[in-house]
Protein backbone atom coordinates (compact mmCIF):
# COMPACT_ATOMS: atom_id res chain seq x y z
CA UNK A 1 0.00 0.00 0.00
CA UNK A 2 1.36 3.42 -0.99
CA UNK A 3 0.58 6.11 1.59
CA UNK A 4 1.17 9.85 1.40
CA UNK A 5 1.49 11.05 5.00
CA UNK A 6 0.82 14.78 5.13
CA UNK A 7 2.26 16.27 8.32
CA UNK A 8 1.80 19.79 9.68
CA UNK A 9 4.74 22.17 9.20
CA UNK A 10 4.55 24.19 12.42
CA UNK A 11 7.39 22.06 13.80
CA UNK A 12 9.81 19.46 12.53
CA UNK A 13 8.51 15.88 12.24
CA UNK A 14 9.25 14.44 14.75
CA UNK A 15 9.39 17.56 16.94
CA UNK A 16 12.46 18.44 18.97
CA UNK A 17 10.28 19.22 22.01
CA UNK A 18 6.71 20.53 21.49
CA UNK A 19 4.60 19.48 18.50
CA UNK A 20 1.92 16.89 19.37
CA UNK A 21 0.47 16.53 15.85
CA UNK A 22 3.93 16.14 14.35
CA UNK A 23 4.85 13.61 17.03
CA UNK A 24 1.83 11.41 16.33
CA UNK A 25 2.42 11.70 12.57
CA UNK A 26 6.02 10.56 12.97
CA UNK A 27 5.14 7.66 15.24
CA UNK A 28 2.49 6.41 12.84
CA UNK A 29 4.72 6.85 9.79
CA UNK A 30 7.54 4.79 11.27
CA UNK A 31 5.15 2.10 12.52
CA UNK A 32 3.59 1.74 9.07
CA UNK A 33 7.03 1.49 7.44
CA UNK A 34 7.95 -1.33 9.82
CA UNK A 35 4.83 -3.16 8.65
CA UNK A 36 5.91 -2.98 5.03
CA UNK A 37 3.79 -0.08 3.79
CA UNK A 38 5.34 2.29 1.27
CA UNK A 39 5.04 5.63 3.07
CA UNK A 40 6.16 9.04 1.84
CA UNK A 41 6.25 11.69 4.54
CA UNK A 42 5.37 15.20 3.41
CA UNK A 43 6.89 17.46 6.07
CA UNK A 44 9.55 20.11 6.64
CA UNK A 45 12.92 19.52 4.96
CA UNK A 46 14.68 18.99 8.31
CA UNK A 47 12.27 16.19 9.26
CA UNK A 48 13.53 12.70 10.00
CA UNK A 49 12.05 9.46 8.66
CA UNK A 50 13.21 6.01 7.61
CA UNK A 51 10.91 6.33 4.60
CA UNK A 52 10.85 8.82 1.76
CA UNK A 53 10.68 12.53 2.59
CA UNK A 54 9.01 15.17 0.43
CA UNK A 55 9.32 18.84 1.36
CA UNK A 56 9.04 22.39 0.08
CA UNK A 57 9.38 24.20 3.42
CA UNK A 58 12.83 24.12 5.00
CA UNK A 59 11.87 24.48 8.66
CA UNK A 60 8.81 24.71 10.87
CA UNK A 61 7.29 28.17 10.96
CA UNK A 62 7.12 28.07 14.76
CA UNK A 63 10.88 27.49 14.77
CA UNK A 64 11.66 30.12 12.13
CA UNK A 65 9.38 33.16 12.37
CA UNK A 66 10.59 34.45 8.99
CA UNK A 67 8.44 31.73 7.39
CA UNK A 68 4.90 32.89 6.58
CA UNK A 69 2.61 30.06 7.76
CA UNK A 70 -0.27 30.29 5.28
CA UNK A 71 1.99 30.71 2.25
CA UNK A 72 4.04 27.62 3.01
CA UNK A 73 1.08 25.57 4.22
CA UNK A 74 -0.56 26.14 0.83
CA UNK A 75 2.62 25.20 -1.05
CA UNK A 76 3.10 22.19 1.23
CA UNK A 77 -0.42 20.85 0.62
CA UNK A 78 -0.19 21.56 -3.11
CA UNK A 79 3.05 19.58 -3.35
CA UNK A 80 1.37 16.54 -1.85
CA UNK A 81 -1.80 16.71 -3.93
CA UNK A 82 0.13 17.29 -7.15
CA UNK A 83 1.59 13.81 -6.60
CA UNK A 84 -1.68 12.19 -5.53
CA UNK A 85 -1.69 9.77 -8.48
CA UNK A 86 1.36 8.01 -7.02
CA UNK A 87 -0.49 6.91 -3.90
CA UNK A 88 -3.33 4.62 -2.86
CA UNK A 89 -4.37 7.00 -0.09
CA UNK A 90 -3.47 10.43 1.26
CA UNK A 91 -3.50 10.66 5.04
CA UNK A 92 -3.95 14.30 6.03
CA UNK A 93 -2.72 15.08 9.54
CA UNK A 94 -2.76 18.86 9.38
CA UNK A 95 -6.24 20.25 9.76
CA UNK A 96 -8.75 21.65 7.30
CA UNK A 97 -6.69 23.35 4.55
CA UNK A 98 -5.65 20.18 2.64
CA UNK A 99 -9.26 18.97 2.58
CA UNK A 100 -10.06 21.75 0.12
CA UNK A 101 -7.67 20.12 -2.39
CA UNK A 102 -9.39 16.73 -2.19
CA UNK A 103 -11.93 17.41 -4.94
CA UNK A 104 -9.16 17.76 -7.52
CA UNK A 105 -7.73 14.25 -7.13
CA UNK A 106 -9.02 10.70 -7.56
CA UNK A 107 -6.98 9.37 -4.64
CA UNK A 108 -9.03 8.97 -1.43
CA UNK A 109 -8.17 11.44 1.32
CA UNK A 110 -8.37 10.44 4.98
CA UNK A 111 -8.14 13.25 7.55
CA UNK A 112 -7.35 12.72 11.20
CA UNK A 113 -9.28 15.43 12.99
CA UNK A 114 -6.96 16.40 15.83
CA UNK A 115 -9.61 18.68 17.26
CA UNK A 116 -11.60 21.69 16.16
CA UNK A 117 -9.66 24.86 16.99
CA UNK A 118 -12.86 26.86 16.49
CA UNK A 119 -16.43 26.28 15.28
CA UNK A 120 -15.52 28.64 12.45
CA UNK A 121 -13.48 25.93 10.69
CA UNK A 122 -16.36 23.42 10.68
CA UNK A 123 -17.77 24.63 7.32
CA UNK A 124 -14.77 23.13 5.53
CA UNK A 125 -15.33 19.74 7.13
CA UNK A 126 -19.04 19.90 6.39
CA UNK A 127 -18.46 20.94 2.77
CA UNK A 128 -16.34 17.86 2.09
CA UNK A 129 -18.16 15.48 4.41
CA UNK A 130 -19.53 13.34 1.57
CA UNK A 131 -16.39 13.58 -0.54
CA UNK A 132 -13.65 12.59 1.87
CA UNK A 133 -13.11 10.52 5.03
CA UNK A 134 -12.59 11.49 8.67
CA UNK A 135 -11.05 9.81 11.72
CA UNK A 136 -11.76 11.18 15.20
CA UNK A 137 -9.21 10.79 17.99
CA UNK A 138 -11.89 10.30 20.65
CA UNK A 139 -15.61 9.78 20.80
CA UNK A 140 -15.96 13.01 22.73
CA UNK A 141 -14.52 15.02 19.85
CA UNK A 142 -16.95 13.82 17.19
CA UNK A 143 -19.16 16.45 15.57
CA UNK A 144 -22.78 15.33 15.09
CA UNK A 145 -22.69 17.10 11.73
CA UNK A 146 -19.97 14.85 10.30
CA UNK A 147 -19.59 11.21 9.27
CA UNK A 148 -16.53 9.27 10.45
CA UNK A 149 -14.67 6.26 9.11
CA UNK A 150 -13.36 5.38 12.60
CA UNK A 151 -12.31 6.59 16.01
CA UNK A 152 -8.64 5.83 16.64
CA UNK A 153 -6.91 6.84 19.85
CA UNK A 154 -3.36 8.17 19.69
CA UNK A 155 -0.65 5.68 20.54
CA UNK A 156 2.78 6.36 22.01
CA UNK A 157 6.19 4.70 21.72
CA UNK A 158 5.90 3.14 25.15
CA UNK A 159 9.45 1.76 25.05
CA UNK A 160 10.71 5.36 25.33
CA UNK A 161 8.83 5.95 28.58
CA UNK A 162 10.48 4.36 31.59
CA UNK A 163 8.25 2.93 34.28
CA UNK A 164 9.09 4.21 37.76
CA UNK A 165 7.53 2.69 40.82
CA UNK A 166 9.40 5.12 43.05
CA UNK A 167 8.57 8.79 42.72
CA UNK A 168 9.38 12.19 44.16
CA UNK A 169 6.92 14.46 45.94
CA UNK A 170 6.41 17.22 43.37
CA UNK A 171 3.24 17.79 41.37
CA UNK A 172 3.66 18.25 37.63
CA UNK A 173 1.89 20.42 35.07
CA UNK A 174 2.99 19.38 31.58
CA UNK A 175 1.46 21.29 28.69
CA UNK A 176 1.28 24.59 26.85
CA UNK A 177 0.85 27.67 29.02
CA UNK A 178 -2.65 28.71 28.05
CA UNK A 179 -6.00 29.03 29.79
CA UNK A 180 -7.21 25.90 27.97
CA UNK A 181 -4.67 23.74 29.76
CA UNK A 182 -5.19 25.21 33.23
CA UNK A 183 -1.75 26.25 34.47
CA UNK A 184 -3.45 28.80 36.74
CA UNK A 185 -5.59 26.07 38.31
CA UNK A 186 -2.57 23.79 38.72
CA UNK A 187 -0.81 26.51 40.72
CA UNK A 188 -3.87 26.94 42.93
CA UNK A 189 -4.07 23.18 43.53
CA UNK A 190 -0.39 23.01 44.48
CA UNK A 191 -0.62 26.00 46.83
CA UNK A 192 -3.66 24.57 48.61
CA UNK A 193 -1.95 21.17 48.92
CA UNK A 194 1.25 22.89 50.09
CA UNK A 195 3.24 20.89 47.57
CA UNK A 196 5.92 21.83 45.09
CA UNK A 197 4.79 22.25 41.47
CA UNK A 198 6.94 21.97 38.37
CA UNK A 199 5.49 23.53 35.20
CA UNK A 200 6.83 22.43 31.82
CA UNK A 201 5.64 23.56 28.39
CA UNK A 202 5.75 26.29 25.79
CA UNK A 203 4.25 29.70 26.55
CA UNK A 204 1.44 29.92 24.04
CA UNK A 205 -0.37 32.87 25.61
CA UNK A 206 2.12 35.50 26.86
CA UNK A 207 -0.50 37.68 28.53
CA UNK A 208 -1.95 34.69 30.40
CA UNK A 209 1.56 33.69 31.51
CA UNK A 210 2.43 37.20 32.74
CA UNK A 211 -0.82 37.60 34.67
CA UNK A 212 -1.52 34.15 36.12
CA UNK A 213 1.72 32.16 36.11
CA UNK A 214 4.83 34.34 36.29
CA UNK A 215 3.91 36.15 39.56
CA UNK A 216 3.88 32.80 41.38
CA UNK A 217 7.19 31.46 40.09
CA UNK A 218 9.88 31.44 42.79
CA UNK A 219 11.88 28.37 41.69
CA UNK A 220 11.16 26.78 45.03
CA UNK A 221 7.45 26.06 45.49
CA UNK A 222 6.48 26.92 41.91
CA UNK A 223 9.05 26.24 39.18
CA UNK A 224 8.78 26.88 35.45
CA UNK A 225 11.36 25.01 33.35
CA UNK A 226 10.11 25.72 29.82
CA UNK A 227 9.61 23.18 27.07
CA UNK A 228 11.61 19.98 27.43
CA UNK A 229 13.10 17.40 25.09
CA UNK A 230 12.09 13.69 25.13
CA UNK A 231 14.83 12.72 27.61
CA UNK A 232 13.83 15.34 30.17
CA UNK A 233 10.15 14.60 29.49
CA UNK A 234 10.68 10.96 30.44
CA UNK A 235 12.49 11.93 33.62
CA UNK A 236 9.86 14.46 34.69
CA UNK A 237 6.82 12.32 33.97
CA UNK A 238 8.27 9.32 35.77
CA UNK A 239 9.45 11.21 38.84
CA UNK A 240 6.25 13.17 39.50
CA UNK A 241 3.94 12.29 42.35
CA UNK A 242 0.98 13.02 40.09
CA UNK A 243 0.25 14.84 36.82
CA UNK A 244 -2.24 17.71 37.16
CA UNK A 245 -4.41 18.16 34.09
CA UNK A 246 -7.02 20.80 35.07
CA UNK A 247 -8.21 21.59 31.55
CA UNK A 248 -10.66 24.37 30.77
CA UNK A 249 -11.81 23.02 27.42
CA UNK A 250 -13.16 19.79 25.98
CA UNK A 251 -9.80 18.31 25.02
CA UNK A 252 -9.94 15.92 22.04
CA UNK A 253 -7.17 13.75 23.49
CA UNK A 254 -4.38 14.14 26.04
CA UNK A 255 -0.97 12.88 24.97
CA UNK A 256 0.67 14.04 28.20
CA UNK A 257 -1.95 12.10 30.17
CA UNK A 258 -1.08 8.86 28.39
CA UNK A 259 2.66 9.57 28.55
CA UNK A 260 2.49 10.14 32.31
CA UNK A 261 0.61 6.88 32.85
CA UNK A 262 3.18 5.05 30.72
CA UNK A 263 5.77 6.11 33.31
CA UNK A 264 3.52 4.90 36.11
CA UNK A 265 2.35 8.35 37.17
CA UNK A 266 -1.35 8.78 38.01
CA UNK A 267 -3.29 11.71 36.56
CA UNK A 268 -5.78 14.08 38.15
CA UNK A 269 -7.83 15.67 35.37
CA UNK A 270 -10.88 17.86 35.13
CA UNK A 271 -13.77 15.74 33.85
CA UNK A 272 -14.06 17.23 30.36
CA UNK A 273 -13.69 16.16 26.75
CA UNK A 274 -11.92 12.84 26.23
CA UNK A 275 -10.70 12.45 29.80
CA UNK A 276 -13.39 9.88 30.77
CA UNK A 277 -12.29 7.79 27.78
CA UNK A 278 -8.67 7.75 28.94
CA UNK A 279 -8.76 7.72 32.74
CA UNK A 280 -10.44 5.09 34.90
CA UNK A 281 -11.09 6.76 38.28
CA UNK A 282 -9.38 5.03 41.18
CA UNK A 283 -7.44 2.75 38.82
CA UNK A 284 -4.99 5.02 36.98
CA UNK A 285 -6.07 8.46 38.15
CA UNK A 286 -9.01 10.64 39.14
CA UNK A 287 -11.62 12.72 37.34
CA UNK A 288 -12.69 15.84 39.23
CA UNK A 289 -14.95 18.81 38.57
CA UNK A 290 -12.92 21.66 40.05
CA UNK A 291 -9.88 22.74 42.07
CA UNK A 292 -11.49 21.61 45.32
CA UNK A 293 -11.99 18.13 43.91
CA UNK A 294 -8.41 18.02 42.67
CA UNK A 295 -7.06 19.00 46.10
CA UNK A 296 -9.00 16.14 47.68
CA UNK A 297 -7.84 13.72 44.98
CA UNK A 298 -4.17 14.50 45.71
CA UNK A 299 -4.72 12.97 49.14
CA UNK A 300 -5.73 9.67 47.51
CA UNK A 301 -2.92 9.34 44.96
CA UNK A 302 -1.05 6.83 47.13
CA UNK A 303 -4.01 4.46 46.69
CA UNK A 304 -3.18 4.12 42.98
CA UNK A 305 -0.93 1.23 41.94
CA UNK A 306 1.53 2.80 39.53
CA UNK A 307 1.82 -0.50 37.64
CA UNK A 308 -1.86 -0.21 36.74
CA UNK A 309 -1.17 3.15 35.10
CA UNK A 310 1.44 1.51 32.90
CA UNK A 311 -0.91 -1.36 32.08
CA UNK A 312 -3.56 1.08 30.85
CA UNK A 313 -1.17 2.34 28.19
CA UNK A 314 0.15 -1.09 27.31
CA UNK A 315 -3.39 -2.32 26.70
CA UNK A 316 -4.94 0.71 25.01
CA UNK A 317 -2.55 3.43 23.84
CA UNK A 318 0.48 1.98 22.07
CA UNK A 319 1.74 3.01 18.65
CA UNK A 320 1.35 -0.63 17.53
CA UNK A 321 -2.35 -0.60 18.32
CA UNK A 322 -2.76 2.77 16.59
CA UNK A 323 -0.95 1.55 13.47
CA UNK A 324 -2.99 -1.63 13.16
CA UNK A 325 -6.25 0.32 13.44
CA UNK A 326 -5.14 2.80 10.80
CA UNK A 327 -4.17 0.02 8.39
CA UNK A 328 -7.64 -1.49 8.74
CA UNK A 329 -9.17 1.93 8.15
CA UNK A 330 -6.99 2.55 5.08
CA UNK A 331 -8.11 -0.75 3.58
CA UNK A 332 -11.76 0.00 4.30
CA UNK A 333 -11.54 3.52 2.85
CA UNK A 334 -9.74 2.38 -0.30
CA UNK A 335 -12.27 -0.40 -0.91
CA UNK A 336 -15.23 1.94 -0.34
CA UNK A 337 -13.69 4.52 -2.62
CA UNK A 338 -13.19 1.98 -5.42
CA UNK A 339 -16.68 0.54 -5.05
CA UNK A 340 -18.14 4.01 -5.38
CA UNK A 341 -16.10 4.90 -8.43
CA UNK A 342 -13.86 7.28 -6.54
CA UNK A 343 -16.72 9.05 -4.76
CA UNK A 344 -18.02 8.61 -1.25
CA UNK A 345 -21.65 9.05 -2.26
Amino acid sequence: MRVAMLSPIAWRTPPRHYGPWERVTSLLTEALLKRGLDVTLFATADSITSGKLESVCQRGYEEDRSIEPKVWECLHAANCFSKAHKFDIIHNQFDYLPITYSGFVKTPVLTTVHGFSSPRILPVYKRYNKKTYYVSISSADRSPELDYAATIYHGIDIENFSFKNNHEDFLLFFGRIHNDKGAREAIEIARRCKRRLIIAGIIQDREYYREFVEPHINNEDICYIGSVDPVKRNELLGSAYVLLHPINFDEPFGLSVVEAMACGTPVIAFNRGSMPEIITPGYDGFLVDDVEGAVKAVESVDDIDRRKCRETVENRFTVDKMAEEYIKTYESVINRHLLNGGNLC
